[in-house]
């Protein structure tokens, strides 16, 4: 089961984990990481246009704002 816990990246790579003191991981695990805040640069914002989340998300919309859909998600 895929469980959400908050962490700080540092600059040096490090993931801190927030809430998982109580958590002891016996395995290496794979993980999602998704920033909260613009990634900055040298040179200024890292450019997204490019990122494929932003250039799904205006067909992904057409899909998620239709009618059927927040019917189906009312039923949960």
């Amino acid at each position: 089961m895929m469980q959400t816990y908050e962490a700080v990246l540092q600059p040096n790579g490090q993931l801190q984990f927030l809430d998982l003191a109580t958590t002891a991981l016996l395995t290496p695990q794979r993980v999602l990481v998704t920033f909260t805040q613009e990634i900055m640069q040298e040179a200024g914002p890292v450019d997204t246009t490019a990122c494929g989340a932003t250039l799904s998300e205006a067909a992904l919309a057409q899909d998620w704002l239709r009618d059927e859909e927040d019917a189906a998600w009312a039923c949960i």
